[in-house]
């Protein structure tokens, strides 16, 4: 099905339970942070680190809620699907998107200038929603355990840094 619509070229090949993480640790962070989405990932098999613009250094709490939020995510296997909207339907999306839904955070100013008309939007359960073309698991629980390997804050860009694993 796929291949009957015309995508953007991908040029990285990722590890799906990584990356699949990626998405969840993205949503959970947005949820328990207000911030966006990170502009800057490194997502590898052994390990990945992703930061985030956010207000303040969080707290070894709110690290450890961070770490439980992503196994409680995993271990509740939540399918992993995808759909295939236009741009014009995904903008219909973002304008009608309820403020408490995954849609809310959807937004086209990341696509690449280049984008395809046809956008794939992959969702985790009803948790989730991002426009991608990577590869990822059938269900959460397929991606393993969470592991925080540690983070770092650099106070003058209030930027928040997760490294970690999937085991």
């Amino acid at each position: 099905m796929e291949d009957s619509f015309i995508l953007n070229e991908h040029n990285k090949e990722e590890f799906p339970p990584a990356h699949t993480a990626e998405h969840l640790l993205n949503q959970v962070m947005v949820r328990m942070f207000d911030c966006e989405r990170s502009r800057n990932a490194h997502i590898e098999r052994k390990k990945s680190k992703i930061s985030w613009v956010i207000d303040h250094k969080p707290d070894r709490k709110e690290e450890q809620a961070i770490a439980r939020k992503m196994n409680e995510l995993i271990e509740a296997d939540l399918p992993v699907s995808f759909e295939f909207v236009t741009q014009a339907e995904l903008e219909g999306m973002i304008f009608n998107a309820s403020p408490d839904s995954p849609e809310a955070g959807l937004t086209l100013d990341r696509l690449p200038e280049n984008a395809s008309e046809t956008i794939r939007l992959v969702r985790i359960g009803d948790f989730d929603i991002c426009p991608c073309i990577g590869k990822h698991v059938r269900s959460t629980s397929q991606i393993g355990r969470f592991e925080m390997l540690g983070t770092n804050w650099d106070q003058e860009k209030h930027s928040f840094r997760i490294r970690y694993k999937v085991v």
